[in-house]
């Protein structure tokens, strides 16, 4: 008979080769470790920890937030067969793609200026970075102002002084979107923008001058030379924006509500108000879980073209 020490020494060795392996890469980067662990705990708990009880949740019916039968697909299906599902994923793809039209290549050609100046630059920073400190919320009722169908609106006022008839604008659903999107970028295009300012001051000198000896206009010297430099940053916050205006419900709540019949309408605001105002929280986590699927789809696309890029 086998004593105990002499059973499967073959199956100990690997086991002991990889424990010591582990303890070898702890005692290695014990300091980095330090350093990410509580950054590992916080993810877990606030990122992680939410999306995995979304997920489950999605599949309960939910009395309040605690979840009773589990209903399967159900939540799912109820949400896609709702009438209103299919204009409201619209929607959101047309938040984008507006964003995309409007809110995507200012910030980009605001720093090139601003990277091509020789005098006012800092001023000129803090203007594009000022909106971004004014709190969101009396941004959008700022803004809402400035819509304003009635008379004392402030684009009224100033089609009544030319002589034009006053527009219904956030009431008008072809107008909704479009001019929420012009809100988002006003609010937030400072930010981004002093990003690819950061980026633009990072292009090695030599490559301008190179390309000035060579008479290049600057026009010639922004496509050929900035451009191909700060590409990477150019994709990555491209996608963050995608996936940033995907998740959009703070402006149309509080500018339109959504409205005009549905009209301004996004998933996640959907999501908020399947939740908090017909309190049916499992079909609010369903739609919640289907935008993450959408925004995974996002991210792997952008993860291909990286590489491609490197």
């Amino acid at each position: 008979m086998l004593q105990p020490s002499m059973r499967n020494p073959a199956r100990s060795a690997p086991r002991r080769s990889i424990a010591w392996r582990l303890l070898g890469v702890l005692r290695t980067d014990v300091t980095a470790w330090l350093l990410a662990v509580p950054t590992i705990i916080l993810f877990l708990v606030f990122i992680w920890q939410p999306i995995g009880s979304e997920i489950y949740q999605s599949f309960f019916q939910m009395q309040g937030f605690a979840p009773t039968n589990f209903v399967g697909l159900s939540n799912y299906v109820n949400v896609v067969q709702n009438t209103a599902f299919e204009q409201t994923l619209l929607n959101t793809v047309y938040y984008v793609l507006w964003s995309l039209i409007i809110g995507w290549p200012i910030p980009l050609i605001t720093a090139l200026i601003i990277n091509e100046m020789r005098h006012f630059r800092a001023f000129f920073k803090f203007a594009v970075y000022f909106p971004a400190m004014i709190p969101s919320i009396a941004s959008y009722m700022l803004w809402e102002f400035v819509y304003s169908a009635g008379p004392n609106g402030l684009l009224n006022i100033g089609l009544r002084y030319l002589g034009l008839a006053p527009s219904q604008w956030l009431q008008n659903a072809h107008l909704t979107i479009p001019l929420i999107v012009i809100t988002m970028t006003w609010a937030g295009f400072g930010g981004t923008t002093l990003l690819y300012l950061a980026s633009l001051q990072g292009v090695n000198t030599e490559l301008y001058e190179a390309a000035a000896i060579d008479g290049a206009s600057i026009f010639r010297r922004v496509w050929n030379v900035a451009l191909p430099q700060i590409a990477s940053i150019v994709l990555l916050l491209l996608v963050l924006q995608i996936i940033g205006v995907f998740q959009t419900y703070l402006q149309p709540m509080v500018m339109t509500s959504g409205g005009p019949n549905d009209a301004s309408m996004t998933l996640l605001l959907e999501s908020y108000y399947y939740a908090f105002r017909y309190f049916d929280v499992g079909q609010s986590m369903a739609i919640g879980v289907i935008t993450l699927i959408l925004l995974l789809g996002v991210s792997l696309v952008y993860f291909r073209l990286q590489k491609k890029l490197d």
